[in-house]
Order: structure tokens, then sequence, then C-alpha cells
């Protein structure tokens, strides 16, 4: 049930109202001695604040699956060699002795 803004044309009171949306609009205005009419104003809605937990979707996985997740991730990675020492190049080849002369 949404919240309501009225403004009295008469003495400028401006209310909030909780109703339903089926209820009928207000007419008169609810200050003591004020006999004018109320009219509805256009709210602009509620603003969407995003805050806290349950935001992205991985905030709403188990923790099982989070688990899991990480086992996949880790399984795919290419495995890394341990030496730190670079592979040794390919010896050359002795070129052939010219004979000559």
């Amino acid at each position: 049930m949404p919240n309501y803004d009225y403004l009295c044309q008469t003495c400028g009171h401006r209310f909030e109202v909780f109703q339903s949306m089926n209820d009928a609009k207000l007419e008169d205005c609810p200050q003591p001695g004020c006999e004018g009419k109320v009219k509805r104003l256009l709210g602009t809605g509620a603003g969407l604040i995003f805050k806290g937990a349950g935001f992205y979707q991985t905030d709403y996985r188990s923790s099982s699956y989070q688990q899991g997740a990480k086992q996949d991730s880790a399984a795919s990675k290419p495995a890394e060699s341990t030496s730190s020492t670079p592979a040794p190049a390919p010896a050359a080849s002795p070129t052939p002795a010219k004979s000559g002369d």
C-alpha cells in the first residue's frame, strides 16, 4: 500500500496518507477549522538503494556452490613448472672442417 501526498488548496497544509490504491481520494483538509479541498500530488516514487548483501549474483550462492566453483577454477588453471631455472639451450653442432688445399 503506497503513501499519497496531499495539499490543501485553501490553507496550504501538506500531508501524507498511507492508503490502499483502491481507496477513494481524500477531498477535505484534515486541519481543524479548515474546510478546504485537497489535491492529491503526484509522487516521484521511492528511490532504490542497493547496499548490503544480496546485491551481486554471487551473494546468493550457497557456501557449497562457492567451494565447488573454487575447485573448478583451480583445476582449469594450467600447471606451472616448479623449477625456476630456464631450460638449457640446444647444443650447437660443430661445423665440418674444410679440406682444402
